[in-house]
C-alpha cells in the first residue's frame, strides 16, 4: 500500500523483535484489548504517540516517537500490558513550560524551553507541584536521564501534580516531544 503525505502509524506486536500477531493503528484507540493480548514490541512509523497500560487512557503512560522498540524495556515499560493509545497532536514548533515548587503556580518558578536530562542541574528542587505549558508538548520523567514514570503535559495549566496523573511530585528530567513525522 502506497502512503502519501504525513501518515501517523503505530504497530503493536505480541512478541519481542516485531514478531507474532500484530495490530496497525493510525488514530486514537481507547481499548486495544480486542486487537492483541500482550505487547512486547512496537514500531512507530509516523507521529508521536502516548500508549497506556490501561483502557480509556489510564494507568502508566509511555511516550513514543518515530522508531523501533524491540521490547517493552525499550520504552521504559514495566510489563507487556498496553490497553490504549492516542496520537499526540503537535500545535506548535515552539516549546516553553513553567514549573513551580508549590501548587497553584506559587513559590519558586523556572521557565524551560529545552530538554533537561537532569532537572537539578537547572533548578534546585526535585519536586514539581504545578506547571504551565505555554507552547509545545512535554514529558516529565520521575528520574534523571529520562527514566521512570512518564507524564505527558500538553498546552494548559496543571495546578497540582495529580492533574497530570502523578501520585508523587518527584521530577528528575524533562523532555520536549518533537513532531517526528
Amino acid at each position: 500500500m502506497e502512503r502519501t503525505g504525513k501518515v501517523s502509524t503505530i504497530f503493536f506486536y505480541e512478541d519481542k523483535n516485531f514478531k507474532g500477531h500484530h495490530y496497525e493503528c493510525s488514530g486514537d484507540c481507547p481499548e486495544l484489548n480486542a486487537h492483541f493480548q500482550r505487547c512486547n514490541s512496537v514500531r512507530v512509523e509516523g507521529g508521536s504517540w502516548v500508549i497506556y497500560e490501561r483502557p480509556q487512557y489510564m494507568g502508566y503512560q509511555y511516550v513514543l516517537v518515530r522508531g523501533e522498540y524491540p521490547d517493552y524495556q525499550g520504552w521504559n515499560g514495566f510489563n507487556d500490558t498496553i490497553r490504549s493509545c492516542r496520537l499526540i497532536r503537535h500545535s506548535s514548533s515552539m516549546h516553553k513550560i513553567r514549573i513551580y515548587e508549590h501548587p497553584d503556580f506559587s513559590g519558586q518558578m523556572v521557565e524551560i524551553s529545552e530538554d533537561l536530562p537532569n532537572l537539578v542541574d537547572r533548578w534546585r528542587y526535585r519536586d514539581v507541584l504545578s506547571a504551565q505549558v505555554q507552547d509545545g508538548v512535554w514529558v516529565l520523567y520521575e528520574h534523571p536521564n529520562y527514566r521512570g514514570r512518564q507524564y505527558l503535559l500538553e498546552k494548559g495549566e496543571y495546578r497540582r501534580q495529580a492533574e497530570w496523573g502523578a501520585l508523587h511530585p518527584s521530577v528528575g528530567s524533562i523532555r520536549r516531544v518533537v513532531d517526528s513525522s
